[in-house]
């Protein structure tokens, strides 16, 4: 069970007695508070339908970054279509969806849209279930609706080739899980909480990916609980900045600090610390996707008087997203589905307008850029 000289965490003769520096997270508390109040603030401010673009927006940059954290690699518009039809949310042309996707999506909205539900195994096994839905992760068999039973050996997180891996961390064995899971539940749903809401948020990630209950996908799950306390926190249903996103892009330092946290004693304050770091960079980052949804908002409400057709409107819209790379005929006619002539045209009316501008050298390496502001509408 040691690595080194190091002990994990759940040895502590005091476990799981949290402490931490209550006078040092005072100040990064009030940060976040003021942050995250004046997001609500401005979106207080803008109609039902724009909250929902960028309720949207977060939920399908979570889903997103969730899974990429663990190397997984998701389609961005199966995740949209999937968020938006759970919703209600009108997005046009929805994108087909696997059963994988629907999984994640399926705990992600559970955990924020159901936060003030209690948190029980059987949701844990139905999230997890959801995860796996033909019951491998990989091309390995695993156990799904049950705590994992060690039946090949230790819960290991392990990197590097086969024969000289390194552990980083063993989890508490299959033996002691229904009663360490039992404990942890009756602190998620405890009535009565001595912790602030947003300390209680990176306790409960802290707490359940140091137990590791299930053969694979606790790292989702855990960050799915953080989601949950956070929703509490809020007190709104809806997501307007991913937290996952913000770790992803931070994921070394993320798995440096669960390492360093889970092999130290109880007093997680430089765990707290950085969570908060992260939490105050989400926010500051939904402030950026909320002025998106404005800008895409503006950009319609300007361009209202000119017919488009269904090609034009979506691939506008998959500008407006964010598109990746040189937008070129060819580009247009395969997303679009249509030839080589009908791309130009609908192109070339959209130059003639203002809507889309030329760049790039002419001839076959001709790319187009979404002009933000467009100026005389179609004859």
């Amino acid at each position: 069970m040691n690595c080194g000289d190091y002990t994990y965490i759940w040895q502590a003769p005091d476990w799981p007695n949290w402490r931490y520096d209550l006078a040092a997270l005072v100040s990064p508390l009030a940060q976040v508070s003021q942050r995250q109040g004046l997001l609500l603030g401005r979106l207080a401010d803008i109609g039902l339908g724009l909250r929902d673009q960028a309720s949207l927006a977060a939920l399908t940059d979570d889903v997103i970054k969730t899974s990429e954290i663990e190397g997984e690699h998701l389609n961005v518009a199966s995740v949209r279509s999937s968020i938006a039809r759970r919703l209600g949310v009108e997005i046009g042309s929805l994108a087909p969806v696997d059963r994988h996707v629907e999984g994640v999506v399926e705990m992600v909205l559970d955990a924020t849209i159901n936060s003030s539900s209690p948190l029980t195994p059987e949701r844990l096994f139905a999230w997890h279930a959801a995860l796996f839905p033909t019951g491998y992760s990989g091309l390995s068999n695993i156990s799904t609706g049950m705590w994992r039973d060690d039946a090949h050996g230790p819960m290991q997180v392990v990197s590097g080739p086969i024969g000289r891996q390194r552990v980083h961390y063993e989890a508490p064995p299959a033996q002691r899980l229904a009663g360490e899971m039992e404990r942890f539940l009756a602190w998620v749903n405890a009535p009565v909480q001595a912790e602030p809401a947003l300390i209680r948020a990176g306790l409960g990630h802290l707490w359940f990916v140091t137990l590791h209950p299930f053969d694979d996908g606790n790292g989702r799950i855990a960050r799915a609980i953080g989601d949950l306390l956070l929703a509490r926190a809020d007190g709104s249903p809806q997501r307007f900045y991913s937290l996952s996103a913000q770790i992803q892009r931070e994921r070394k330092a993320y798995y440096d600090i669960l390492e360093r946290t889970q092999k130290a004693g109880m007093d997680v304050t430089e765990w707290l610390l950085w969570f908060l770091q992260m939490l105050g960079e989400a926010v500051d980052l939904a402030h950026h996707a909320l002025d998106a949804v404005l800008e895409k908002a503006h950009f319609w409400q300007r361009v209202s008087g000119v017919a488009l057709n269904e090609r034009q409107v979506k691939i506008i819209n998959r500008l407006l997203d964010g598109f990746e790379g040189k937008l070129t005929s060819s580009k247009w006619a395969a997303i679009a589905k249509s030839s080589m002539d009908t791309a130009l045209r609908d192109i070339n009316e959209l130059v003639e307008v203002g809507i889309l501008q030329r760049s790039g050298a002419g001839g076959r390496s001709t790319s187009y850029d979404l002009v933000r502001r467009p100026v005389s509408p179609l004859p």
